[in-house]
């Protein structure tokens, strides 16, 4: 029975060890090409002859006047208002569905779900006029206003099935305490859904992250371009530099990386448990 179980987990491994590596292959490409020569990018080698360190150099500041730092930061101050408007809006809108009792909640619940089944491309002229007539294209405003309305049906699904699996006792309890809806928010529910938030804010993060097309709509001005938009300059040249621009790309993964393995825990605890508790 040893041997049994041995080789099974042994064959469960080997398997999984395999997919792996098919699975991070593209990677170990993506690397291997953002160090190569103009010269190398023709071969179908893996890793190049001569290690190109300065692809990454001259691609972070690919022009005297612009480099990856700016775009880093306008990337990074509008992901953190994405952020911040979606997990306290969410919050906010999944505590008064789940929470709360007024008229007709089935139903706007209910509306709110099947904006879910809406494509994003029906809003997006009637979302662009309006920006337009407010004066605010090629501002983070249009980017950033939306996150702060609830942050999405998803996320407020999310998080209202989070609350439902929270013991309503622990409501009444505060509120025998003298303790009103605002404080009962703040106080009880609002560190309980902490992991749900989580899930939130790194989907928000991500999603905003690699939203090319919202971003070249709204933004013209290069002093203004996020990471991604600052991407599209390389392929806009008229010799494209395949070598910097991977580097670059390759760079542009990080934060999001780094977001998801830090908060991994919370992530996967938000995830399982509302699905539990749904």
């Amino acid at each position: 029975m040893n041997r049994v179980t041995s080789f099974s987990t042994f064959r469960s491994h080997f398997i999984l060890i395999l997919f792996s590596l098919i699975m991070i292959y593209p990677i170990f490409w993506w690397l291997g090409a953002s160090l190569k020569t103009v010269t190398d990018m023709k071969s179908t080698s893996i890793w190049p002859t001569t290690f190109m360190w300065e692809n990454y150099s001259k691609g972070w500041v690919f022009s005297p006047k612009y480099s990856f730092t700016t775009f880093y930061l306008n990337t990074l101050i509008m992901e953190f208002w994405n952020v911040l408007g979606a997990v306290l809006s969410s919050a906010v809108v999944a505590f008064g569905f789940a929470r709360l009792k007024f008229k007709l909640r089935s139903f706007w619940f209910s509306v709110l779900l099947l904006t879910l089944m809406l494509p994003g491309q029906v809003t997006i002229v009637p979302q662009y006029i309006m920006f337009n007539n407010w004066g605010l294209v090629n501002s983070y405003i249009p980017l950033i206003l939306p996150h702060f309305f609830g942050g999405g049906a998803f996320f407020v699904f999310l998080v209202v099935q989070f609350i439902r699996g929270i013991p309503r006792e622990l409501d009444e309890a505060a509120k025998i305490d003298g303790a009103s809806v605002y404080k009962t928010f703040s106080h009880v529910i609002f560190p309980l859904i902490k992991p749900a938030l989580v899930s939130v804010a790194i989907f928000t993060f991500i999603w905003s992250w690699d939203d090319f097309f919202a971003q070249v709509l709204y933004l013209s001005s290069v002093d203004n371009y996020t990471v991604g938009l600052a991407l599209r300059m390389f392929i806009d040249q008229f010799e494209i530099q395949w070598g910097q621009l991977l580097a670059m790309s390759l760079l542009s993964i990080i934060p999001s990386v780094i977001l998801f393995i830090s908060a991994q825990k919370h992530f996967v605890e938000g995830i399982a448990t509302t699905g539990i508790k749904g």
